[in-house]
Protein backbone atom coordinates (compact mmCIF):
# COMPACT_ATOMS: atom_id res chain seq x y z
CA UNK A 1 0.00 0.00 0.00
CA UNK A 2 2.68 2.42 1.17
CA UNK A 3 5.56 4.17 -1.42
CA UNK A 4 7.88 1.79 -2.03
CA UNK A 5 10.87 2.73 0.52
CA UNK A 6 14.00 0.70 -0.37
CA UNK A 7 14.63 0.95 3.31
CA UNK A 8 11.65 -0.75 4.15
CA UNK A 9 10.91 -4.27 4.29
CA UNK A 10 8.08 -5.76 2.98
CA UNK A 11 5.36 -7.19 5.24
CA UNK A 12 5.65 -11.23 6.27
CA UNK A 13 1.80 -11.71 6.20
CA UNK A 14 -0.93 -9.40 5.33
CA UNK A 15 -4.92 -9.26 4.92
CA UNK A 16 -7.36 -6.98 3.33
CA UNK A 17 -10.81 -6.82 4.82
CA UNK A 18 -13.77 -4.72 4.14
CA UNK A 19 -15.08 -3.10 7.26
CA UNK A 20 -18.59 -4.18 8.19
CA UNK A 21 -21.11 -2.72 10.67
CA UNK A 22 -19.98 -4.66 13.67
CA UNK A 23 -16.71 -2.72 13.50
CA UNK A 24 -18.11 0.39 13.60
CA UNK A 25 -19.62 2.84 16.07
CA UNK A 26 -23.04 4.71 15.64
CA UNK A 27 -21.57 6.85 13.77
CA UNK A 28 -20.11 4.88 11.02
CA UNK A 29 -16.22 5.19 11.63
CA UNK A 30 -14.46 2.39 13.46
CA UNK A 31 -14.36 1.55 16.56
CA UNK A 32 -10.89 1.90 18.15
CA UNK A 33 -10.70 -1.72 19.97
CA UNK A 34 -11.47 -3.52 16.50
CA UNK A 35 -7.94 -3.19 15.53
CA UNK A 36 -7.13 -5.42 18.23
CA UNK A 37 -8.52 -8.93 17.26
CA UNK A 38 -7.81 -8.11 13.39
CA UNK A 39 -4.36 -7.55 14.35
CA UNK A 40 -3.89 -11.15 16.16
CA UNK A 41 -5.58 -12.89 13.47
CA UNK A 42 -3.09 -11.82 11.17
CA UNK A 43 -0.22 -12.42 13.79
CA UNK A 44 -1.96 -16.31 14.78
CA UNK A 45 -2.29 -16.74 11.00
CA UNK A 46 1.58 -16.07 10.08
CA UNK A 47 2.36 -18.49 13.49
CA UNK A 48 -0.01 -20.90 11.95
CA UNK A 49 1.52 -20.58 8.63
CA UNK A 50 5.28 -21.13 9.81
CA UNK A 51 4.29 -24.28 11.67
CA UNK A 52 3.55 -22.55 15.20
CA UNK A 53 0.28 -23.34 16.09
CA UNK A 54 -0.34 -21.52 19.44
CA UNK A 55 -2.80 -24.15 20.51
CA UNK A 56 -0.22 -26.85 19.88
CA UNK A 57 3.44 -24.68 21.26
CA UNK A 58 3.63 -26.28 24.61
CA UNK A 59 3.28 -30.15 23.94
CA UNK A 60 4.74 -30.05 20.91
CA UNK A 61 7.95 -27.91 22.46
CA UNK A 62 7.85 -27.50 25.64
CA UNK A 63 7.10 -23.59 25.16
CA UNK A 64 4.73 -21.72 24.12
CA UNK A 65 4.00 -17.18 23.46
CA UNK A 66 1.88 -14.98 25.74
CA UNK A 67 1.46 -11.05 25.37
CA UNK A 68 3.00 -8.70 27.00
CA UNK A 69 2.04 -5.52 26.14
CA UNK A 70 0.61 -3.94 22.95
CA UNK A 71 0.38 -0.28 21.48
CA UNK A 72 -2.09 1.03 18.71
CA UNK A 73 -2.06 4.75 17.31
CA UNK A 74 -4.68 6.19 15.45
CA UNK A 75 -3.41 8.77 13.07
CA UNK A 76 -6.98 8.90 10.47
CA UNK A 77 -10.74 7.69 10.98
CA UNK A 78 -11.90 4.35 9.21
CA UNK A 79 -15.96 4.34 8.18
CA UNK A 80 -18.02 1.27 7.58
CA UNK A 81 -17.43 -0.42 4.09
CA UNK A 82 -13.58 0.69 3.77
CA UNK A 83 -11.29 -1.29 2.72
CA UNK A 84 -8.09 -1.78 5.17
CA UNK A 85 -5.02 -3.85 4.33
CA UNK A 86 -3.22 -4.78 7.71
CA UNK A 87 0.46 -5.70 6.87
CA UNK A 88 2.42 -7.48 9.76
CA UNK A 89 6.49 -6.78 9.86
CA UNK A 90 8.68 -8.45 12.37
CA UNK A 91 10.48 -5.87 14.53
CA UNK A 92 12.60 -6.49 17.56
CA UNK A 93 13.80 -9.65 18.56
CA UNK A 94 15.17 -9.96 22.30
CA UNK A 95 16.32 -12.52 24.13
CA UNK A 96 12.92 -14.18 25.57
CA UNK A 97 10.50 -11.43 23.29
CA UNK A 98 9.83 -10.30 19.79
CA UNK A 99 7.40 -7.31 18.85
CA UNK A 100 5.29 -7.75 15.41
CA UNK A 101 4.70 -4.16 14.21
CA UNK A 102 0.98 -3.62 12.02
CA UNK A 103 -0.15 -0.80 9.81
CA UNK A 104 -3.53 -0.40 8.75
CA UNK A 105 -3.69 0.94 5.54
CA UNK A 106 -6.93 2.49 3.50
CA UNK A 107 -6.80 0.79 -0.06
CA UNK A 108 -8.78 3.26 -1.18
CA UNK A 109 -6.33 6.30 -0.97
CA UNK A 110 -3.36 4.33 0.29
CA UNK A 111 -3.74 6.39 3.46
CA UNK A 112 -2.00 4.82 6.86
CA UNK A 113 -4.59 4.62 9.16
CA UNK A 114 -3.50 2.95 12.06
CA UNK A 115 -0.07 1.73 13.43
CA UNK A 116 0.25 -1.12 16.51
CA UNK A 117 2.90 -3.19 17.90
CA UNK A 118 2.43 -6.24 19.93
CA UNK A 119 5.24 -7.70 22.36
CA UNK A 120 5.56 -11.64 23.08
CA UNK A 121 7.16 -13.17 25.22
CA UNK A 122 8.58 -17.47 25.09
CA UNK A 123 7.33 -18.71 28.27
CA UNK A 124 7.53 -22.29 30.07
CA UNK A 125 4.93 -24.46 30.76
CA UNK A 126 4.80 -22.58 34.74
CA UNK A 127 4.48 -19.28 32.64
CA UNK A 128 8.34 -17.97 33.31
CA UNK A 129 10.06 -16.19 30.32
CA UNK A 130 12.54 -18.35 28.82
CA UNK A 131 15.11 -17.55 25.60
CA UNK A 132 12.79 -17.21 22.49
CA UNK A 133 14.21 -21.18 21.36
CA UNK A 134 16.42 -21.24 18.28
CA UNK A 135 13.32 -23.16 16.12
CA UNK A 136 11.31 -20.08 16.54
CA UNK A 137 14.14 -17.19 16.57
CA UNK A 138 15.37 -18.85 13.44
CA UNK A 139 11.92 -18.20 11.52
CA UNK A 140 11.44 -14.51 13.58
CA UNK A 141 14.92 -13.43 11.71
CA UNK A 142 14.43 -14.61 8.56
CA UNK A 143 11.21 -12.46 8.36
CA UNK A 144 12.91 -9.71 10.20
CA UNK A 145 15.42 -9.40 7.23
Amino acid sequence: MPTQDPQRLPPVHQHTQRLSYADTDPAGILYYATWFPRMEALQTEWLFLNDFRQDTLLERFGWWTVSRATHCDYLQAARLFEEITIELRIGEIGTSSVRFDFEMWRHADSTLVATASNWLVTVSPDQRSIRIPENFRKVLTAGAH
